[in-house]
Parts: C-alpha cells; structure tokens; sequence
C-alpha cells in the first residue's frame, strides 16, 4: 500500500480526505515536478494558455493521486488516571493511613468530576525486606492500560519508596499526594560494622550509631542505649547523637550470640520500631585448651590422647606419670632422663587458661598435693570443667574421691569394682538429657527391638553413690549409674565410671559412638548453647519459625510470643522426641520477637530488626524527585488539604500551587469507517483532456 495523506475534521461523525496514489508516489512526484517544469516553461515564453495546461496537467495529478472521501463513526473513550495507594508498614505511622483514604476518597470524586476514569493499585510490603514497590506496582497497571487513555498518575504515600530505578515510562503526568506532617520526628539506631563471628574470650568492637531525623527537638546530643545478649539483663551507657560510637564486646559462650542494642522511647517520635537493633554473632573458641592427667598407664590411653589430638583446635597438655616417687628399681637418679613437670605452674599459675581438665585413672601417689587439688575444685567452682574417667583405682583408699576433689564429684565409690561384662545403657534420663539423646542412633546398625542400642560391651566399672542433685545420664549392670552429670558453682564435672570406652574406639563387638558421646559431653561441659538441658529457641526459614523447648523435668507451659508491634499471642508446644517439645508458627511481620516460657526467655529475628520500611520514617518527596521531574509532575502535601486536578495540554507544566495537572488524551473508538471516491478517475482524464484542447485551441487561435 503506497503512503496515504489525509486531513480530518469533525467530532463524533469524522469526514477526511485521503490520497491512495495509483502509481508509486516517486513516480507521481516526478511526473508532477516534470509537468510543472513545462508549464512554467510555457509561461516563460508567455504562450497563451499555458495557465490552462497548468490546470489539465493538475487534473492529471489528481486522477492519478486517487483522492477518497473517509467518512469515520467515532465514540470518544474517557481518560484514565493510574492510583497508586502505599499501604506499607511506614503508612501505619502517625495519621497517615487517614490521610491516605481521605485524600483517595476526594481524587476519585474529582476524577469523576473531570469525566476521567480512575484505576487504583494498593501496596503493602514488599518480600524478603524489599521495602515499598510502588514502581513495579505502577508499571504492572500501566501494561493492563491502554497508554493512548492515560492522563496521568498519583502515588498516595509518605515519599518512601525503594524501586525508583524501575519507574515505568507513563506518557503523562506523575505526581505524589504525600502524607505526614512536617513536625513528625523520629530517632533511629543502626549497627554501621559488626562481625559474623567472634574469638570466645577475646574483645571485639560493634560500631552503632544514633541519629535524629526530621524536625527533632532541640538540645538533646546523647541517649541512652541498653545492650543485652540472649536475653539476659541488660548494660546501659550513652550513646552520642549523629555520631558512630564504637563499643567493646565480649562474648559469653560458644555458639550463636543474640545481641540487642536497644534505644529508649522518646517523647514524640514516630516509632519505636527502629529503635532496635539485633546482631546474631557466632562464638568460636580459637583453641581448646585440654590438660589430660593420666595414672596407672592402661589401653585407654592412648584412646584418649589420639582422640585429643586428632581435632586441630585442641591444644592438648598430657601430664602422665611414668616413674612414681616411691618406685625403687636401684636405677641412679643422674641417669634418668626424665623431666620434671611444672605442677605448679599448671596447677596453681596457669589452671583458669584450660576449658576442661581430664583425669583418666589417676589415683593420688604423693604427686598432686592437696592444694593443688583444691585448686582444681575451686577451678570448677569459678566455671572449670571436669571429667573423670575412673578405673578400679577410683574404689580404693588412693581414690580421687578422697581428696578435695570430694566436694565437687557428682557420686561417691562404694569400693566395689564390677567386673563382667555389659552393653552400657541409656537412662530414662539421659533420653532426654542433650549429651545422651539420641545417642542410639550411632554406632553399628540401628536400635534393638527392646530400644536398647547394639553396642559393644564393657567388661569394668566402679560402683557409684550418686548425689541427690547428679543427673545419671548412662548405666550400667543392675541399673548402676554408669555416667553421671553435675554443676558445682558454675562450672560442671562429669564422672564416667568405666575405663573401658577405648573398647569402642577399637571396634569390639561392633563398637559404639565414644566419639559423638565424647564430643557432646566435651561441649556440654563448656557450656556451648546447643547442648544446655533447659533452653528455649528459635530457628526461622523464611517466614515459618520453629521454636523448640528442651527440658528435664515436667510438660513446659504454652510459649509467650511478643510481636515486634508489641502485641502477644500463646503457642502450645508438642513433645517431639523426649524432653523436647516444639511447635511452628508463621511470622507476619519483620522484626525482632520475645519468647517467654517459665523462667525461660528469649529473642530471635525476623528479617532485620527494623526492617527497610522503618530505616527512613520521615515522608520525603526526595526518594522519587528525579522520576516526578522527567514527567512533568510535582509533590502536593496533603497535610495542607488535597489538591486540586486540573487539565493541561501535553508538554505544559504540570503542576502549581494547590493544584496537579492531569493532561486529557482525547482517545477514541472507531464505530464504522467507509471510504467513498471523491471524484471518478475518468472525470479527471476527460477534464484534463478538455483543458488540454482549450489550450491547444486559444494557442492556435493568437498564432493565427
């Protein structure tokens, strides 16, 4: 179809004419540029009828131009005005939310008023913390409009929005109706450097920072600030505004550490959702420091040493006694060359430096004083850790049990060895208890039918008196206490009966889990959270959390759950396996939650602790001026009133004092379209034909 040229009038019955050339339009140029030549040639040798040629050559054009009579029926369609309402966390601050509806309420009667059509998209939060998407909103709404009606756009909200960069291309006006006051103010605490992971006992530093934002009142340059870690009481110290401010930490335990930095509520501020902040930091030990005393040289030995040694991240101090004091074998002393150890220094100097001490069959020889014992228990009475394992030398006069080590040991010998063999077995206690649940699992092949793991057998172990307040996690013949767990001021000490769990390591009968069972009472005896008998916590993926209780004693109580907005609801938990119960519930909202079962406390967080809607509180037109100002548009405080929508024609400035343009597109809908020809071809030929004859014959007629 060769070019067409038109021109229309008219409103609801539109007639045009169009041109459909019946040669290519090149062509007719030419020939329309050749016959004007000639006719201008003509004219300047002044011939007579070259005005009548001028017209036949112009016939001729125009038949060969095709000109059409286009007679279209229109519908005109009403423009359409995008609504874009921010329904956010941050519109929930103040009075904005009524602000929002109320100034929605009066543009859509405008609207209506203008004879335009409004289409609304309402936002809330975005996923995974991805704040307010206004934009990818906008252009959603834009696709599913047809972009000849749009007239313009409106975004209701506080100005904080965090997809500028994808603001769609609106052919039309763009303005934000904003909400808030310009007396709102708040105060916001941040954590500008904190590290994923800290050495235990060794000080690292957390950079936070306090600002105030908006129209805060004048004279305050400090806040207090409360730090607490899981939960536990908290330390205050002031925090200088506007500035960062580096605090030295240290962590408590192993493992995952929850630290909230907490600002108090300020009289007048908007929210006190960004006044917290939660850093989750995990508590590796940079060496385990191990002091291995070992007696009357057996086969276990080397089990241990091997077993010590085997892990990188132990620094393991063997003190063994090769040749007791009172041996006489008439080999002169200058010939020894043996070393004497540094009990002192150990025993006395260096003793809070070890996180566990290990007595592996050692029976008092006059080598260990009776201060040093003493040291030891008070060690563990200051948060040591100790373990026993204990052979016949345990039952007798020489015991361990006989010394100021009395005080702290969890049972008491009753001097009776018992010797045959057992396959050790686990309480109904230990089921429950962390060091030992589960512990079936491990080792050769599963579980018996009767429950009992298929583990090898021990052939020894020392008969114990347990005290009232040890835990017998593991037992013996006859129901004997095999493995028995104690605190002792705030450290602990473990008593294994039996010097026979090397058989395990060397795979007798099948063997048995002596590694697992070695590492996790290794790690319960320095306190690592994971492993603690009563514990409350809290694991989230995505927004579904679980939260498991783990007890000794009783059914615990439904778990108390506070919101981040403040509000609580109960949760009842069910038992899983024994002595822990859980329950999942799904987190509604970002933010940092209590839990509180009995005496048990904790807090966990979803998503950041303030989360991106509650970083900038403050309604501000800056987030999005750039994409208001590529379109033309403006910001209308609606705290002064709604503004008023005015038409302005395409390309003029949008926006003014109390008012916002709005740009009417003038669509339409074509009912029937009918194409008729304005004049036959023919009667052009015959016209220029007679044209042509004229001027032949009044040139013929001057020449004679």
């Amino acid at each position: 179809m060769c070019p067409r040229c038109w021109i229309g009038w008219g409103n609801d019955m539109t007639q045009s004419v169009l041109f459909d050339p019946l040669i290519p339009l090149t062509l007719l140029a030419g020939i329309a540029l050749m016959m004007a030549a000639l006719c201008a040639l003509c004219a300047a040798r002044r011939l007579p009828g070259w005005w009548l040629r001028l017209l036949a050559a112009s016939a001729l054009v125009l038949a060969l131009a095709n000109p059409s009579l286009q007679t279209e029926d229109r519908s005109p369609l009403s423009d359409i005005v995008l609504i874009a309402v921010d329904e956010s966390a941050s519109q929930g601050l103040g009075d904005r939310r009524a602000q929002t509806e109320a100034a929605l309420e009066d543009t859509l009667d405008r609207i209506t008023e203008l004879g335009m059509d409004a289409r609304v998209v309402r936002i809330g939060d975005g996923e995974n913390n991805a704040g307010t998407r206004v934009m990818a909103a906008l252009g959603n709404l834009l696709a599913e409009t047809p972009r000849a009606r749009v007239a313009g756009a409106l975004i209701l909200s506080d100005g904080q929005i965090h997809d500028a960069e994808l603001a769609p291309d609106i052919p039309a006006p763009t303005h934000l109706l904003q909400t808030g006051r310009s007396t709102d103010w708040d105060r916001r605490l941040s954590v500008r450097n904190a590290p994923a992971f800290a050495i235990l006992d060794e000080e690292f530093t957390i950079t936070l920072r306090a600002d105030d934002l908006g129209a805060a009142p004048a004279g305050a340059i400090s806040t207090p600030v409360q730090i607490s870690i899981d939960g536990d009481a908290p330390r205050t110290f002031d925090i200088p505004l506007g500035r960062d401010l580096e605090v030295p930490l240290v962590l408590p335990h192993g493992g995952m550490n929850i630290l909230q930095f907490t600002l108090p509520e300020a009289e007048g501020e908007l929210t006190t959702r960004n006044n917290s902040a939660v850093v989750q930091i995990n508590g590796v030990r940079d060496r385990l420091r191990v002091l291995l005393v070992s007696g009357q040289p057996h086969p276990g030995q080397r089990t241990w040493r091997n077993l010590l040694k085997a892990d990188s991240a132990v620094d393991l101090v063997h003190f063994t006694i090769l040749r007791p004091p009172g041996k006489q074998d008439g080999v002169p002393v200058t010939e020894l060359s043996l070393i004497a150890f540094p009990t002192r220094e150990l025993f006395l100097e260096k003793i809070d430096e070890f996180d566990l001490i290990i007595f592996d069959r050692y029976r008092r020889r006059g080598i260990l004083s009776p201060l040093y014992l003493a040291n030891v228990a008070d060690y563990v009475a200051r948060g040591g850790a100790v373990l026993v394992a204990a052979g016949p030398d345990f039952a007798s006069a020489d015991s361990l049990y006989r010394s100021p080590l009395e005080d702290i040991m969890p049972a008491a010998p009753t001097a009776r060895v018992v010797e045959q063999g057992f396959a050790p077995a686990i309480t109904e206690m230990g089921s429950r208890h962390p060091v030992t649940q589960g512990l079936e699992a491990y080792g050769p092949g599963s579980a018996d039918t009767d429950g009992t793991a298929p583990w090898g057998r021990w052939f020894r172990m020392t008969e114990l008196r347990t005290e009232p307040n040890a835990q017998t996690v593991m037992e013996g013949p006859n129901n004997a206490p095999l493995l028995v767990l104690d605190r002792v001021g705030e450290g602990r000490v473990a008593l294994l009966a039996s010097d026979h769990v090397w058989l395990w390591d060397r795979g007798f009968e099948g063997g048995g889990p002596q590694l697992e069972l070695l590492r996790r009472l290794a790690h319960w005896m320095m306190k690592e959270p994971e492993l603690e008998e009563e514990a409350l916590t809290a694991s989230a993926v995505g927004q579904v959390v679980t939260i498991t209780r783990r007890t000794l004693s009783g059914t615990p109580e439904t778990v108390v759950i506070t919101r981040p907005d403040g509000t609580e609801f109960a949760l009842t938990l069910n038992e899983d396996t024994p002595g822990r119960f859980v329950a999942e519930f799904t987190g509604t909202q970002q933010g940092l939650y209590r839990l509180s079962e009995g005496d048990q406390e904790t807090v966990f967080a979803l998503g950041p602790a303030a989360p991106r809607e509650f970083v900038d509180t403050i309604a501000s037109a800056a987030p999005i001026a750039n994409v208001l100002a590529a379109r033309r548009g403006g910001a209308a405080l609606l705290e002064d009133g709604t503004p008023d929508l005015r038409t302005v024609r395409e390309g003029r400035t949008a926006t003014g004092r109390g008012w916002v343009g709005l740009t009417p597109r003038e669509a339409f809908q074509t009912n029937s379209l009918r194409i008729t020809s304005l004049v036959p071809p023919w009667l052009f030929l015959m016209l220029a034909a007679l044209l042509t004859v004229f001027a032949w014959l009044r040139e013929g007629r001057k020449s004679a």
